[in-house]
């Protein structure tokens, strides 16, 4: 039986902001005026709508930390349904631990830190600081994304491939309308993990091999760079919105490098802002400036801008300023899954 407690802690879900109920554009202009992060956030938006103005841009979003969990996922979502994302790069965690366990019908719930983790764990609660998780109902998607490789022909798959499919499962069980995964499935926009086992879907895929040494599902990560880098090679502009850094980030800037390797001559990132609490004097990748991705090849200067905020706080403002701006309504899809599924045609380097 379970036990009473748990209820105890699982009872206040945590609710999804919605950014087209309010109207950030009035606070981001008068931040433009102001000074530090306010000033900062004001000119990534501004670079933002940019992007979505420029008919030749492809738009690359990328995801780290914990952001669905902390009620972010409505505002990525709102994003795909509205034509301003072209492509995803992400942590497993987003994606499938987060977005997919709730479009299975699950939720996160409200916490706190200040808690004893011991008694979570025999409660098989997972904590994020003052979010939990049912670390049973995690189970649940686990064994779901064995299920979905336990019918697909066995062979190496992209991640973008194998989310394509869990996507296609979503909408023939009726199930998580207005997710991310089924947004980016029924829109043909790719998404890409490019650390895909770091996630519910590694447990998922060590459970489909466990069981099926012979004929399995893979994941090649290689064929994610790959196919990234298609996409850059395809496109005449890309603009860069990062949300966190990590894998995505560094993951989207290098396709410019890989484009190049392949005798390409793709130009930088022509947009890129990010969102992040890293910190950019221990010389990790999180915190790096744009500036100095110029260094390496890869973000062009003049239209790309840092923000030192904590994205619960930034990203919906982002994404309200550029909903409510309505730019995205002249802007087309690109369904960038169906050129990839199809090939994209052969080029002269």
């Amino acid at each position: 039986m379970t036990d009473p407690r748990k209820a105890d802690y699982l009872k206040e879900p945590v609710q999804q902001i919605d950014p087209t109920a309010f109207n950030a554009v009035p606070i981001l202009e008068a931040m433009a005026n102001t000074a530090f992060q306010a000033r900062n956030l004001a000119r990534a938006a501004e670079i933002y709508d940019r992007m979505l103005e420029d008919p030749g841009c492809t738009i690359i979003l990328c995801l780290a930390g914990s952001l669905v969990s902390a009620g972010l996922g409505r505002c990525i979502a709102v994003l795909l349904e509205h034509k301003m994302v072209d492509a995803v790069v992400a942590t497993g965690a987003n994606i499938v631990d987060q977005d997919f366990l709730e479009a299975l019908g699950f939720r996160h719930y409200k916490g706190s830190p200040e808690v004893d983790d011991n008694e979570l764990r025999q409660l098989h609660i997972d904590r994020i600081y003052d979010t939990y998780i049912d670390e049973d109902e995690l189970r649940v998607c686990d064994h779901t994304v064995a299920e979905i490789a336990d019918a697909l022909p066995p062979r190496p798959y992209s991640s973008r491939e194998f989310l394509r499919e869990m996507g296609r499962w979503l909408v023939q069980q009726g199930k998580g309308q207005g997710s991310i995964t089924r947004l980016a499935y029924e829109k043909a926009i790719p998404i890409f993990v490019p650390a895909f086992s770091d996630c519910s879907a590694g447990f998922g895929l060590v459970l489909h091999q466990w069981r099926r040494p012979e004929r399995h599902v893979a994941i090649d990560s290689a064929k994610d760079f790959l196919e990234l880098t298609k996409i850059k090679i395809a496109s005449k502009e890309t603009g860069l919105v990062m949300i966190g850094g990590g894998v995505p980030k560094n993951f989207a800037q290098d396709v410019v490098v890989a484009a190049d390797v392949l005798g390409y001559d793709a130009p930088m990132h022509k947009y890129a802002i990010q969102i992040t609490v890293a910190d950019v004097r221990d010389g990790g990748l999180s915190g790096s400036t744009l500036k100095e991705a110029s260094s390496w090849g890869k973000v062009a200067q003049g239209l790309e801008q840092m923000v030192f905020a904590e994205a619960t706080l930034a990203f919906p403002l982002l994404v309200s300023y550029v909903y409510h701006r309505r730019t995205w309504v002249g802007r087309a899809e690109k369904r960038l899954n169906d050129m990839l599924d199809l090939g994209v045609p052969a080029g002269t380097p």
